[in-house]
């Protein structure tokens, strides 16, 4: 039945939204008695929607929440029914179930299975809320759940009530961060929020701001020193005539510095990989040997980037050191502490950035360690010369008029990339507000502490072997099944057997959905685990089962179960 059809059946005037036709279709009107049911409560609607149409205005608003006559309106009172009954279904299936250790970190499905299970499609008519809700609680169902506190699979991972409050909170809002007209609360905490976690990391001054994610943090690190070296000409003119710029990053950084230099136009061959020591850190020699080198060629090495907390194995490089090196050669210090920058929030653990406050920039995600909301990053900067405008500014007029009745400073969006822009800070705000620093400095600290019970019960247990001593809260290691104990581990055919071992426990875990932890190789070491403690609700009860469970899942395994796991070099 259209909706067409509808407004003829039941006599709806036009002047009723199609909206409130398609809740009566999504009824599915089955006899007469039914129709007669509906007939009556399309009436209703009609002579509320005409009468509001007449009025040419809806009511006076008395104050947020408060609006005249609202509750007469039967679309709405429907719409506010199933807000409350959806929400009944997020705090009981996202919040009450994903954080309870008996429930599947997983339900796992093929793509085909799930197809099957799961009501993906999307058509020309609405649906019912009771089919809208069946999906929301589906989708549950059969989706991974970082909350549980045996994810271990990302960076990621736990969840904060004060940050989920603020992450609701933001969304029922649906404003942008741009202009202090539009978000003057949320401008101020952006303000605030910034300038707390400049401080924390040893900037007296300077500038920053919320962006999606820590790949466009290092990016805006790349982009400010570019500017900062080339002045103005370089955004009118670009790089047309300039010498080979060079950034330079460790072989183990993260990918997005690669990203970055292809995006902004640099190419993935100016970027020059330093060389690491066994424990993951940039040596600085090599780096100072490289410099001289490119400068021999005739190119400008101008950027460094520098990581604190690498991706798989959490090392940090010697931030004092690089520092020394690019003020002698007159180049930017950048630190991607997008993992571990959170450690500075611990008076115990802070040392593991000793020097930053020495860099240019920073990029900090504060979605990873500290376990704020999905997402939240922050780009800082120690420069407080307006760097950031001048660099990004358009000068929109719709936006930033120069004649404005307020001051101008707070108005963020010209010094950004981006024009509308998520507010981030509310989040974090308010989870400093209900924990301040010494509750974020016990939950860092328990983190911690999780990983170093866990790489002592790792070499106290069989089967079990650390690729590396953790310096973050990343622990790397080895499972070795019974299968193989017996083998020279000297050799390329263990080594060889061993690169299976992670992916079949990987998919009997994710299959049963006990646990998730992830696996890789890296720079000739086979596949290993690589198993991050970022949920403060962790504890050593959990890490004992975590050996257990992986035990459980490989103590059978058989060189046939592994031949069947295809190496990376294998067709």
């Amino acid at each position: 039945m259209s909706v067409l059809l509808c407004r003829l059946l039941l006599n709806v005037p036009s002047a009723v939204p199609q909206r409130v036709c398609s809740q009566l279709l999504s009824l599915r009107v089955k006899n007469t008695v039914n129709l007669v049911k509906y007939t009556v409560l399309t009436r209703q609607i009609m002579t509320q929607s005409q009468r509001i149409i007449n009025d040419s205005v809806y009511s006076k608003p008395v104050g947020i929440g408060d609006v005249e006559n609202v509750e007469m309106m039967p679309e709405l009172s429907i719409d506010k029914q199933f807000l409350k009954d959806a929400m009944k279904i997020v705090f009981t299936e996202g919040v009450v179930k994903a954080g309870d250790r008996k429930t599947k970190v997983v339900e796992y499905l093929e793509p085909d299975e799930l197809r099957d299970v799961f009501d993906f499609k999307i058509r020309d008519e609405a649906e019912t809320s009771e089919t809208l809700l069946k999906l929301l609680k589906d989708t549950y169902k059969y989706s991974v759940l970082p909350a549980n506190p045996r994810f271990y699979n990302q960076l990621f991972s736990g969840q904060d009530v004060y940050g989920l409050v603020g992450q609701w909170a933001t969304d029922s809002f649906n404003s942008s961060a741009y202009t202090y007209e539009v978000a003057p609360v949320f401008v101020l905490m952006e303000h605030e929020v910034i300038k707390r976690l400049r401080e924390t990391i040893g900037y007296t001054n300077g500038d920053g701001v919320f962006c999606p994610g820590g790949s466009i943090a290092n990016m805006y690190g790349i982009n400010l020193a570019r500017f900062k070296k080339y002045g103005s000409e370089i955004k009118s003119k670009g790089l047309y005539g300039l010498p080979r710029l060079i950034i330079y990053t460790s072989e183990h950084s993260h990918y997005s510095v690669k990203k970055g230099a292809a995006f902004m136009g640099f190419g993935t061959d100016s970027v020059y990989l330093v060389k690491c020591d066994e424990r993951g850190r940039m040596i600085p020699e090599d780096l100072e040997r490289q410099i001289e080198l490119a400068k021999s060629q005739g190119h400008v090495p101008f950027f460094v980037n520098a990581t604190s907390g690498t991706t798989v194995f959490g090392a940090f490089d010697p931030l004092n050191k690089l520092a020394d090196i690019c003020e002698q050669h007159d180049m930017w210090l950048h630190v991607d502490a997008c993992w571990g920058g959170s450690s500075v929030m611990s008076r115990k653990w802070r040392h593991l950035l000793d020097g930053v406050e020495r860099s240019n920039s920073l990029a900090w995600c504060q979605h990873k360690m500290m376990g704020v909301p999905l997402q939240c990053s922050a780009f800082l900067l120690r420069d407080n010369v307006g760097l950031m405008h001048n660099a990004h500014c358009a000068g929109a007029t719709y936006l930033f008029q120069q004649d404005k009745f307020y001051d101008m400073s707070y108005d963020t969006g010209d010094k950004v990339i981006q024009c509308g822009r998520k507010v981030d800070a509310f989040k974090l705000w308010l989870m400093f507000k209900a924990k301040g620093n010494l509750g974020f400095e016990e939950e860092i600290n328990i983190k911690f502490a999780n990983s170093r019970h866990f790489a002592k019960k790792i070499k106290e247990s069989d089967g079990f072997k650390l690729v590396v001593e953790p310096t973050c809260t990343n622990v790397c290691f080895w499972y070795i099944p019974p299968c193989l104990r017996s083998m020279n581990t000297n050799t390329d055919e263990f080594n060889a057997w061993l690169g299976k071992v992670a992916p079949v426990i990987k998919e009997r875990m994710v299959k049963q959905g006990t646990l998730m932890i992830g696996y890789q190789p890296l720079f000739g070491k086979p596949n290993f685990f690589r198993h991050i403690f970022s949920n403060a609700k962790t504890t050593f009860q959990d890490v004992e089962y975590i050996l257990d469970e992986i035990d459980r899942l490989g103590n059978d395994l058989t060189l046939s179960d592994l031949s069947k796991v295809k190496s990376p070099n294998e067709e």
